[in-house]
């Protein structure tokens, strides 16, 4: 039995199907199969079912036309390691050391002790698959991963069944998938090194050799080179595990697909975490030139592509009214995040985070407001939401559909708010504390954003994007002013008292209460 640090009870909301539904789809809807589609760094403003004009994403139209689509959802951080921390163990990343943005060579930040959604699925009877981007390390402890043999623990050890995954992220090394702990396609004779220290005698890196590449870095990413890219760390060996990058999209849609084949005579939860729109984005033939945009919005249709064959799978299979499918993005959005691929150039009028301030890494709404749709045909009528939601509660908020009982102190901070997810609950949470790169924190109501002062530059160069940081006191009207334009912390001093006393509140493991 994992040993879990916090007492918690349970809330248990009963399904809000009528009873003559409930009856008619109870062989179809008694285990219904969840699919997470997540992606990587895909703003609000970024598919068109939002409303963007340069952008087509027909299949996510189609998703969110079936569904509901929500139109204040959250992460619960506007980075992908402690947004993917959070949504998986329902616990808010700041609670905890070592859950910030990792290096490819990190230990496991969610550890085997730890009761996670992927367990809570395996209680309800599900076969639990994870594909994609992990981020989220592997091995006991940074740096001391067998790249050659079994990698342990692993995601076997926190749930999932079955991982097919990138060991963190695009631009950063090792660059090769990871299958049920061992690498893929590995030659024994060609072992892997792996090191965020120091770079291995003789290989040439980003920096020192720019004639090699065929994509130049705008900031940092100038160390090993895999494929003509330089990548955030070094690596040696391996020739044969890596993977191409343009092949990346096709190679996760196809392991999703797969499991989805393999396991449809039986629940199962999939876990897709898409590498698009995450730098460096190599988009396949198919899609390149395609948007207009660039690379970047090139990666933009192949996120949709993938989208596609998963929906054309279910359908295929019959598996279509008998699963619950949600997409969400980790985080915000980010134009130049490292490589010069003309993102920013090509950008034109798109805008990535919609009306929103900010962006990835920022306090700002940009930051966390991602988009999100929940799709699960004959239970959930097609409806645009206004709730407050957040990837925290998806842990809480499942259970109580399944009728597992989550051990006592597990996800903490998750909170069952299914008829919101539903689109029966037009309020959702009265109050979600967001997190920024900088672990500064703020506290957004159904009227009110509060940003406490905080550390740090209140813009980051590299990136081109407002951080939210300030050492004054932050407070937007959130009914008035969606694009956070104007900080009125001085004309509502009690408002900014009463925020900042949920928040530290929340902060100490105590429920906040609303505002009168």
């Amino acid at each position: 039995m994992k040993s879990i640090p916090f007492i918690v009870p349970l809330i248990t909301l009963p399904l809000p199907i009528s009873a003559q539904a409930a009856e008619r789809e109870a062989p179809e809807s008694a285990t219904p199969n969840v699919i997470f589609i997540y992606a990587d760094d895909i703003g609000y403003g970024d598919l068109s079912c939002n409303g963007a004009k340069t952008i087509s994403t027909p299949h996510v139209e189609q998703l969110a036309a079936e569904g509901v689509r929500f139109t204040n959802a959250h992460s619960a951080a506007a980075t992908s390691t402690p947004a993917r921390y959070a949504m998986l163990t329902g616990e808010y990343a700041w609670r905890r050391e070592g859950t910030g943005i990792a290096d490819g060579d990190a230990g496991m930040i969610i550890r085997p002790d730890r009761y996670t959604m992927a367990d809570m699925f395996r209680d309800a009877g599900y076969v639990t698959g994870a594909i994609g981007k992990w981020h989220l390390g592997l091995g006991d402890k940074k740096g001391t991963q067998d790249w050659n043999g079994l990698i342990s623990p692993n995601l076997s050890d926190i749930g999932f069944d079955y991982s097919y995954i990138m060991a963190a992220t695009g631009d950063r090394v090792p660059c090769v998938f990871v299958e049920n702990g061992r690498v893929v396609n590995l030659d024994p004779n060609d072992s892997i090194f792996v090191s965020y220290q120091k770079n291995f005698p003789g290989e040439p890196t980003g920096k020192n050799n720019p004639e090699l590449l065929t994509m130049l870095p705008s900031h940092g990413h100038n160390q090993s080179i895999v494929n003509g890219i330089s990548r955030i760390g070094f690596m040696k060996g391996g020739k044969s595990a890596l993977w191409k990058d343009d092949q990346i999209a096709d190679e996760l849609t196809g392991k999703a697909v797969d499991f989805i084949e393999q396991h449809k005579d039986r629940p199962f939860f999939l876990y897709f975490a898409t590498q698009d729109a995450h730098v460096p984005r190599v988009p396949n033939a198919r899609f390149a030139g395609k948007s207009g945009m660039g690379p970047r919005g090139d990666v933009l249709l192949q996120f949709d592509w993938s989208v596609g064959e998963v929906m054309a799978t279910l359908k295929r299979l019959g598996l279509d009214r008998n699963t619950i499918v949600i997409l969400s993005s980790d985080n915000g959005p980010v134009v130049d995040d490292g490589y010069r691929d003309q993102a920013v150039e090509l950008l034109g009028n798109h805008k990535p985070g919609g009306p929103f301030r900010g962006g990835k890494y920022s306090s700002y709404e940009a930051g966390t407001r991602v988009p999100c749709i929940l799709r699960w045909a004959g239970h959930v009528e097609p409806a645009v939401s206004d709730a407050l939601v957040c990837q925290l509660d998806w842990f809480s908020s499942l259970a109580s559909l399944l009728g597992v009982e989550i051990p006592a102190g597990a996800a903490p901070d998750s909170e069952n708010y299914w008829n919101a997810w539903l689109g029966k609950d037009p309020l959702g949470r009265p109050a979600l504390v967001e997190q920024n790169a900088q672990n500064n924190l703020s506290i957004i109501t159904a009227d009110w954003k509060y940003i406490e002062p905080g550390k740090g530059s209140p813009y980051n160069r590299n990136v081109g994007i407002e951080t939210g940081n300030s050492p004054d006191p932050q407070l937007y009207d959130m009914h008035n002013d969606l694009g956070e334009k104007n900080n009125v912390a001085n004309r509502h001093p009690a408002v900014v008292e009463e925020l900042s006393r949920q928040l530290n509140a929340i902060k100490d493991g105590r429920v906040g209460l609303p505002l009168e």
